[in-house]
């Protein structure tokens, strides 16, 4: 009875299979970014390093969505940092407050910015070895797996990035 159920099932299996294969077109991939979601792209990435070491640091940047379809932030991580949480400064009872963000919509043909007083990432747990001045990469993960990287360069407690300089 077993091949029977087998031999039944074989035709079934392999023509289901078969369908997932055709009549999809995959999206555009971006050669210096192969992971990256058709149209996503992120600059002026930038790490804050905390004032007394041990505490977070807190990463910025703009995520640009110039698709046709809404993209939905899962993750961050940050190279040299043990973790990376996404928050939103808001005010609750009139008080500032910072929530936890577990993922963040970006509504196609749209910019997210992460900046001070609204969405930030904290970087937890910076290992020693990055320095003000230098550069890390950050990476976005996104509902599906898609990622994006991108270049942070490291800056001070509470230093804005040099005007004249060119953004990433």
């Amino acid at each position: 009875m077993y091949r029977t159920m087998l031999g039944a099932l074989a035709p079934i299996t392999l023509a289901l299979s078969l369908a997932g294969c055709g009549g999809e077109t995959a999206e555009p991939v971006d050669a210096a970014n192969p992971d990256a979601p058709a149209g996503i792209s992120v600059t002026e990435g930038r790490l804050n390093l905390p004032a007394v070491e041990g505490n977070p640091g807190a990463l910025y940047f703009n995520v640009v969505n110039d698709s046709d379809r809404n993209r939905m932030i899962r993750a961050v991580s940050i190279m040299g940092a043990g973790s990376a949480i996404m928050h939103q400064m808001g005010t609750w009872n009139l008080e500032p407050s910072m929530e936890e963000v577990l993922q963040l919509n970006v509504p196609a043909g749209e910019t997210i910015a992460f900046e001070p007083g609204d969405y930030h990432v904290m970087a937890m747990d910076i290992d020693g070895s990055l320095e003000i001045g230098g550069e890390t990469e950050a990476t976005l993960t996104f509902v599906g797996g898609d990622k994006v990287s991108f270049p942070v360069t490291i800056l001070g407690p509470g230093e804005m990035p040099a005007m004249d300089s060119p953004q990433n």
